[in-house]
């Protein structure tokens, strides 16, 4: 009997069971849609009702167990979103609905974030942009908003130890969330005494702090009817999507990693990091690898969502799936560097930002296709700079980019890419990366591998290359006028 895994794993829009083999070949999934609710105890305040998820995870299980046999289990772990969490008293009863990333009454705290601690200080120490959704905003909430809830608090755990916490009955947290949390020492790879005693919380609050493979329990006899997976069947630690997308993908040290959705997420696994000023500054976001003494420096830039905006506005009459085959075409029409047409990728929705989104160079006989291609120049000089931002503080040099996501899709952007970069684009046919990657930590807790490397090994990703084509002397060019342009707007 073939042995399997299931990841449990929840996102923003989806909660899927998946049942997965060791050669990383998908057996079985079923998934459910996700969303927010209205908190009733804050109006306007978007939350995820954890009994709600837990119910279509184990109505998701059942359907997987059904379909492969409950004893070819050997594991069982689980993956979600960063950042959010809640509260339990000593019965691990939820004192308060877990606070969506999509929620926005933490926009002042962080805006405000000095009067506990200045924001370059404390990056400096965690290594975690301003972003208002983060642990450390929600518990300044709670403190300042809900603090009688706090003298029943007996542990905070994180989403995905929230889900293993209905699986086994305990309260471990890992690794890779606390990296997401800005509550973390970057440099010893644990909780900060600093900022917690800046923002008035106690390191026991969040218990011991497991890594990626660590043992939480076992199935419970009560989890177990509910999700059919058979009692005393061992879970292990996973944790924070990304970090296990970025594994899965088989990146090595030092091999950047572009996720290309709606946003463009460049991400490099890395032994160094940096934490000044200039990387605050720059949007770089350090978190803990999935394995432990590693970093993974990012950055995360508006990528797909502005290609979308391009076919709302400028293709209105193809509405089709057939309606990116005709944008590719027109574009490819056009000559490398979109008969001087620029624009300034920053297209994202604050007001209060210096550089706006731009359409610049636009004439009487401009086409919309130089538009797009236009775009998909921007995109890929806005990459080449979040390289070398990467690089500069991950102190390495890439040898290619791995992308991975929809956008990698695009034949005529990953030539541009590999183009514009002067480095090979791999694209991966195996797209499940994230639930890939849980996978070969929990294989390795169930010892069926020595350790997520050997798992990784076993992998076929069926890759395939894009080189730099004599194009790229012309894009060098393109790219300073682009840069300069940007800069003086």
């Amino acid at each position: 009997m073939k042995k399997l895994v299931l990841i449990f794993d929840c996102g923003a829009t989806n909660v899927r069971v998946i049942a997965i083999d060791p050669q990383g070949e998908i057996v079985a999934f079923k998934s459910y849609q996700n969303q927010t609710r209205e908190d009733s105890h804050y109006k306007g305040g978007r939350i995820w009702e954890l009994d709600e998820i837990w119910e279509k995870l184990c109505a998701a299980s059942k359907e997987v167990v059904s379909k492969i046999g409950e004893h070819s289990i050997v594991g069982v772990t689980t993956t979600t979103f960063g950042v959010d969490g809640t509260f339990l008293d000593k019965n691990g009863k939820l004192l308060y609905p877990v606070i969506s990333w999509q929620c926005e009454r933490t926009e002042p705290i962080m805006q405000n974030i000095g009067k506990y601690i200045p924001l370059p200080e404390l990056y400096k120490l965690n290594g975690i942009n301003a972003y208002s959704f983060n642990t450390i905003n929600k518990l300044i909430w709670f403190k300042e908003n809900r603090p009688d809830l706090l003298s029943e608090a007996d542990r905070f755990l994180f989403m995905p130890s929230l889900i293993n916490f209905k699986l086994t009955g305990q309260k471990l947290n890992d690794t890779t969330m606390l990296g997401t949390s800005m509550l973390s020492d970057i440099g010893n790879r644990n909780l900060s005494s600093e900022i917690l005693s800046k923002i008035g919380y106690e390191a026991g609050l969040f218990g011991n702090i497991g890594e990626a493979s660590d043992i939480a329990g076992t199935v419970s006899p009560n989890a177990a009817e509910q999700t059919g997976i058979p009692a005393g069947t061992m879970v292990c630690l996973a944790g924070h999507d990304t970090q296990f997308a970025i594994f899965g993908s088989g990146a090595g040290i030092n091999q950047p990693v572009l996720s290309s959705g709606t946003w463009d997420i460049l991400m490099a696994r890395s032994t160094q990091f940096s934490t000044t000023e200039l990387q605050l500054k720059t949007g770089i976001t350090t978190e803990f690898d999935a394995i432990a003494g590693l970093y993974n420096i990012g950055l995360n830039r508006l990528g797909s969502g502005i290609i979308e905006w391009v076919r709302k506005q400028f293709y209105a009459e193809c509405q089709d799936e057939n309606c990116y085959d005709v944008m590719i075409k027109e574009a490819m029409e056009v000559e490398t560097g979109s008969n001087g047409i620029f624009i300034n990728p920053d297209f994202n929705n604050n007001k209060n930002s210096i550089h706006r989104g731009e359409i610049i160079g636009l004439t009487l006989n401009s086409k919309r296709g130089e538009i797009f291609r236009a775009v998909l120049e921007a995109l890929s000089f806005q990459l080449k700079h979040s390289l070398t931002a990467l690089e500069d503080a991950g102190g390495f040099k890439a040898e290619k980019i791995i992308c991975v996501g929809g956008g990698s899709k695009n034949r005529l952007w990953n030539q541009i890419r590999a183009d514009v970069a002067e480095l090979p684009i791999e694209i991966l046919h195996q797209k499940e990366t994230t639930v890939l990657g849980a996978s070969f930590f929990a294989f390795t807790a169930a010892g069926v591998y020595s350790s997520p490397e050997e798992a990784r090994k076993n992998i076929n990703y069926n890759s395939e290359f894009f080189y730099p084509s004599e194009n790229h002397k012309q894009y060098q060019k393109i790219f300073k006028q682009w840069h300069n342009l940007i800069n003086q707007k």
